[in-house]
C-alpha cells in the first residue's frame, strides 16, 4: 500500500509542515536525476493543491512546508500524493533492483496554522528544512545543497516551484540576500523545534 497522510485531516487555506523519509531510514535518492524527477512529480502532482513555500530533499528523507489553496479538496490531494510516491517508488525500484516499499507507510504533517502564532512557527520551520543539510554534515553552507528551495530564496537560482513572493509575505521573510543568509544561520530553540516535527 502506498504511503499517505495517516489520520491527518489537512484543511484548506492552512499551513504544514509535510514530510517522509525511506522505509528502515534508506535512501530514496541515489542520483542526481532522482531528486530532479521527485521534483517534476512534486510539481505536477502536488502544486495543484498547495502553495509550496519551502522544501528539502535529503538522501533519505524530505520535507515541505506548504500552504494549502482555498479550493483544497483532502481527498483529491491525498489521491494525488499515492499516485506520486507509488510511481516514483516503482522508478527506483526499477532503477535499484529493489522490490517493496520505499518510504515509511504514513507520510507525517504538522499543522502549524494551529500554532498560537503561525508565522513565527512557519518561519522556525521554513529554517528547519534549509538548515537540514547542515545538520546532517552535507554541506557547509545551505547554499550549497542543491536539492532544497534555499537557493532560490538567495537569488543563486531561478526556480520556479516555490510560490516565494507568497513566502515572503506571509512568514515576513527579508527580501535582501545578504539578510536572508543571516536569518537562515539562527539557530532554532528545541521548544518550538517540537511544535514543528
Amino acid at each position: 500500500m502506498p504511503p499517505v497522510f495517516g489520520k491527518v485531516n489537512m484543511e484548506k487555506e492552512s499551513l504544514y509542515h509535510i514530510y517522509n523519509q525511506g522505509n528502515n531510514r534508506d535512501h530514496i535518492f541515489y542520483l542526481e536525476k532522482n531528486y530532479i524527477y521527485f521534483l517534476k512529480k512534486v510539481r505536477k502532482h502536488l502544486l495543484p493543491h498547495l502553495e509550496l513555500l519551502a522544501y528539502c530533499l535529503m538522501p533519505n528523507h524530505f520535507h515541505f512546508l506548504a500552504y494549502t489553496k482555498p479550493d483544497f479538496n483532502h481527498e483529491k490531494y491525498l489521491n494525488d500524493l499515492r499516485i506520486m510516491l507509488s510511481s516514483y517508488t516503482r522508478a527506483i525500484n526499477k532503477q535499484e533492483s529493489r522490490t517493496g516499499s520505499l518510504f515509511r507507510q504514513n507520510t507525517k504533517t504538522k499543522n502549524i496554522s494551529h500554532s498560537s502564532n503561525e508565522q513565527a512557527y512557519g518561519l522556525y520551520c521554513y529554517l528547519y528544512i534549509h538548515q537540514n543539510p547542515l545538520r546532517a554534515m552535507l554541506v557547509e553552507r545551505s547554499e550549497d545543497w542543491l536539492y532544497s528551495s534555499y537557493r532560490d530564496y538567495t537569488g543563486m537560482r531561478n526556480g520556479t516551484l516555490c510560490n516565494i513572493k507568497f513566502a515572503v509575505d506571509m512568514l515576513n521573510l527579508p527580501t535582501n540576500a545578504e539578510e536572508l543568509i543571516e536569518l537562515t544561520d539562527q539557530s532554532i530553540p528545541e521548544h518550538i523545534k517540537n511544535k514543528i516535527i
